[in-house]
Protein backbone atom coordinates (compact mmCIF):
# COMPACT_ATOMS: atom_id res chain seq x y z
CA UNK A 1 0.00 0.00 0.00
CA UNK A 2 1.30 3.26 -1.00
CA UNK A 3 0.63 6.70 0.80
CA UNK A 4 2.25 9.89 0.15
CA UNK A 5 3.14 13.40 2.40
CA UNK A 6 1.71 16.42 0.45
CA UNK A 7 4.75 18.56 0.56
CA UNK A 8 6.56 20.62 -2.67
CA UNK A 9 10.09 18.80 -2.98
CA UNK A 10 12.32 16.16 -3.88
CA UNK A 11 10.53 12.42 -2.42
CA UNK A 12 12.47 9.88 -0.39
CA UNK A 13 11.47 6.57 0.49
CA UNK A 14 10.28 6.01 4.20
CA UNK A 15 10.39 2.28 5.03
CA UNK A 16 7.77 1.86 8.02
CA UNK A 17 7.01 -1.86 8.58
CA UNK A 18 5.10 -3.20 6.61
CA UNK A 19 3.97 0.20 4.92
CA UNK A 20 6.07 2.43 2.49
CA UNK A 21 5.04 6.01 2.22
CA UNK A 22 6.83 8.81 0.92
CA UNK A 23 8.17 11.61 2.90
CA UNK A 24 9.80 14.72 2.13
CA UNK A 25 13.76 16.77 2.66
CA UNK A 26 11.13 19.63 2.86
CA UNK A 27 9.16 18.27 5.52
CA UNK A 28 11.99 17.06 7.36
CA UNK A 29 13.13 20.55 7.56
CA UNK A 30 10.34 22.19 8.56
CA UNK A 31 9.34 19.47 11.08
CA UNK A 32 12.70 17.47 12.42
CA UNK A 33 11.11 14.70 13.98
CA UNK A 34 9.15 13.71 10.74
CA UNK A 35 12.87 12.05 9.40
CA UNK A 36 12.67 9.84 12.86
CA UNK A 37 13.25 5.84 12.57
CA UNK A 38 9.20 4.54 13.18
CA UNK A 39 11.26 1.93 15.72
CA UNK A 40 11.97 5.40 18.06
CA UNK A 41 10.53 4.42 21.45
CA UNK A 42 8.98 7.86 22.02
CA UNK A 43 7.41 8.90 18.85
CA UNK A 44 5.67 12.30 18.96
CA UNK A 45 2.33 11.58 17.99
CA UNK A 46 -0.15 13.83 16.23
CA UNK A 47 -3.64 13.49 15.73
CA UNK A 48 -5.66 13.35 11.93
CA UNK A 49 -8.62 13.86 10.57
CA UNK A 50 -10.84 11.21 9.00
CA UNK A 51 -9.34 8.26 10.55
CA UNK A 52 -12.22 6.13 10.37
CA UNK A 53 -12.84 6.36 6.92
CA UNK A 54 -9.52 5.13 5.70
CA UNK A 55 -7.87 2.10 5.35
CA UNK A 56 -4.06 3.36 5.46
CA UNK A 57 -2.08 4.52 8.68
CA UNK A 58 0.40 6.99 8.38
CA UNK A 59 3.42 6.72 11.24
CA UNK A 60 2.09 8.54 14.71
CA UNK A 61 5.33 11.17 13.88
CA UNK A 62 4.04 12.15 10.53
CA UNK A 63 4.01 16.30 10.58
CA UNK A 64 2.21 16.90 6.87
CA UNK A 65 -1.52 15.80 5.42
CA UNK A 66 -1.50 11.93 3.60
CA UNK A 67 -2.44 10.74 0.30
CA UNK A 68 -3.41 6.66 0.12
CA UNK A 69 -4.59 4.72 -2.25
CA UNK A 70 -7.35 4.99 -4.51
CA UNK A 71 -10.81 3.93 -2.91
CA UNK A 72 -11.87 0.72 -4.51
CA UNK A 73 -15.38 2.37 -4.99
CA UNK A 74 -15.34 5.84 -5.91
CA UNK A 75 -11.38 5.41 -7.26
CA UNK A 76 -10.79 8.87 -5.51
CA UNK A 77 -7.63 9.17 -3.00
CA UNK A 78 -8.83 9.93 0.58
CA UNK A 79 -6.55 12.18 2.45
CA UNK A 80 -5.88 11.95 6.33
CA UNK A 81 -5.38 15.34 7.32
CA UNK A 82 -2.81 16.76 9.50
CA UNK A 83 -4.05 18.34 12.88
CA UNK A 84 -1.70 20.67 14.46
CA UNK A 85 -0.62 20.98 18.16
CA UNK A 86 -1.90 24.92 18.03
CA UNK A 87 -4.47 25.03 15.74
CA UNK A 88 -6.21 28.23 15.34
CA UNK A 89 -9.92 28.61 14.83
CA UNK A 90 -9.36 29.92 11.47
CA UNK A 91 -7.14 26.68 10.45
CA UNK A 92 -9.82 24.11 12.34
CA UNK A 93 -12.70 25.70 10.24
CA UNK A 94 -9.97 25.23 6.74
CA UNK A 95 -9.65 21.41 8.07
CA UNK A 96 -13.47 20.51 8.81
CA UNK A 97 -14.43 22.20 5.97
CA UNK A 98 -11.71 20.35 3.80
CA UNK A 99 -12.91 16.72 5.73
CA UNK A 100 -16.81 17.27 4.82
CA UNK A 101 -16.08 17.69 1.61
CA UNK A 102 -14.14 14.74 1.00
CA UNK A 103 -16.38 12.48 2.60
CA UNK A 104 -19.18 13.92 0.47
CA UNK A 105 -17.08 13.85 -2.61
CA UNK A 106 -16.43 10.39 -1.59
CA UNK A 107 -20.33 9.58 -1.19
CA UNK A 108 -21.36 10.75 -4.28
CA UNK A 109 -19.10 9.19 -6.32
CA UNK A 110 -18.95 6.00 -4.42
CA UNK A 111 -22.85 5.85 -5.10
CA UNK A 112 -22.71 6.74 -8.93
CA UNK A 113 -20.18 4.37 -9.80
CA UNK A 114 -21.98 1.91 -8.53
CA UNK A 115 -25.54 2.64 -9.86
CA UNK A 116 -23.40 2.75 -12.95
CA UNK A 117 -21.36 -0.53 -13.31
CA UNK A 118 -25.25 -2.35 -11.98
CA UNK A 119 -26.79 -0.47 -14.57
CA UNK A 120 -24.55 -1.48 -16.92
CA UNK A 121 -24.45 -5.07 -16.02
CA UNK A 122 -28.23 -5.00 -16.53
CA UNK A 123 -28.01 -3.25 -20.24
CA UNK A 124 -25.75 -6.01 -21.18
CA UNK A 125 -28.23 -8.72 -19.77
CA UNK A 126 -31.11 -7.14 -21.22
CA UNK A 127 -29.27 -6.88 -25.03
CA UNK A 128 -27.81 -10.48 -24.55
CA UNK A 129 -31.41 -11.83 -23.72
CA UNK A 130 -32.67 -10.14 -26.83
CA UNK A 131 -29.92 -11.79 -29.28
CA UNK A 132 -30.72 -15.27 -27.43
CA UNK A 133 -27.50 -15.24 -25.89
CA UNK A 134 -26.33 -16.59 -22.52
CA UNK A 135 -24.27 -14.37 -20.56
CA UNK A 136 -21.06 -17.16 -21.18
CA UNK A 137 -19.91 -18.35 -24.32
CA UNK A 138 -19.05 -22.53 -24.74
CA UNK A 139 -15.66 -21.89 -23.35
CA UNK A 140 -17.10 -20.01 -20.20
CA UNK A 141 -16.22 -16.66 -21.45
CA UNK A 142 -18.23 -13.51 -20.50
CA UNK A 143 -20.11 -12.38 -23.39
CA UNK A 144 -19.16 -8.68 -24.17
CA UNK A 145 -21.05 -6.19 -26.37
CA UNK A 146 -19.53 -4.05 -29.27
CA UNK A 147 -18.17 -0.10 -28.75
CA UNK A 148 -21.06 1.01 -30.86
CA UNK A 149 -23.71 -0.85 -28.68
CA UNK A 150 -21.71 0.33 -25.27
CA UNK A 151 -22.56 3.90 -26.68
CA UNK A 152 -26.48 3.70 -26.40
CA UNK A 153 -26.01 2.97 -22.63
CA UNK A 154 -23.25 5.81 -21.93
CA UNK A 155 -25.10 8.35 -23.94
CA UNK A 156 -28.33 7.06 -22.07
CA UNK A 157 -27.16 7.09 -18.63
CA UNK A 158 -25.50 10.55 -18.79
CA UNK A 159 -29.12 11.51 -19.81
CA UNK A 160 -30.59 10.29 -17.39
CA UNK A 161 -28.07 11.75 -14.84
CA UNK A 162 -27.83 15.19 -16.59
CA UNK A 163 -29.61 16.85 -13.55
CA UNK A 164 -27.18 14.99 -10.72
CA UNK A 165 -24.26 16.02 -12.41
CA UNK A 166 -24.91 19.26 -12.99
CA UNK A 167 -26.52 19.69 -9.17
CA UNK A 168 -22.79 17.83 -8.33
CA UNK A 169 -20.69 20.49 -10.26
CA UNK A 170 -23.27 23.57 -8.76
CA UNK A 171 -22.33 22.30 -4.87
CA UNK A 172 -17.91 21.36 -6.05
CA UNK A 173 -17.35 25.15 -7.39
CA UNK A 174 -19.06 26.32 -4.30
CA UNK A 175 -17.30 23.93 -1.51
CA UNK A 176 -14.07 24.91 -3.71
CA UNK A 177 -14.55 28.70 -3.67
CA UNK A 178 -14.75 27.98 0.22
CA UNK A 179 -11.59 26.35 0.66
CA UNK A 180 -9.93 28.28 -1.01
CA UNK A 181 -10.80 31.26 0.28
CA UNK A 182 -10.03 30.20 3.68
CA UNK A 183 -6.77 28.71 2.77
CA UNK A 184 -5.88 32.60 1.41
CA UNK A 185 -7.43 33.94 5.26
CA UNK A 186 -5.30 30.96 6.89
CA UNK A 187 -2.36 32.35 4.75
CA UNK A 188 -2.49 35.55 5.80
CA UNK A 189 -2.75 34.51 9.79
CA UNK A 190 0.41 32.60 9.23
CA UNK A 191 1.95 35.35 7.97
CA UNK A 192 0.74 37.71 10.60
CA UNK A 193 1.86 35.22 13.01
CA UNK A 194 5.34 35.04 11.30
CA UNK A 195 5.92 38.55 11.29
CA UNK A 196 4.95 39.09 15.09
CA UNK A 197 7.07 36.09 16.43
CA UNK A 198 9.77 38.41 14.47
CA UNK A 199 9.42 41.65 15.56
CA UNK A 200 9.38 40.32 19.39
CA UNK A 201 12.38 38.86 18.67
CA UNK A 202 14.05 41.96 17.10
CA UNK A 203 12.91 43.82 20.23
CA UNK A 204 14.48 41.41 23.03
Amino acid sequence: MLARVVCVAPCRRVRAKKVRFLSTDACSRRCPRAALSPNDPEPRKRATAGAEALDFCPPPYSFCDWIGPPDKYSNLRPIKFYVGENESSLEQKLRILRQETQDWNQKFWANQNLTFRKEKEEFIRSRLKAYGLKERDEEGRKRMLTAEEMADFYKDFLCRNFNKHACYNRDWYKRNFSITYLMGLVAIQRMWRMLSLKRKTTVN
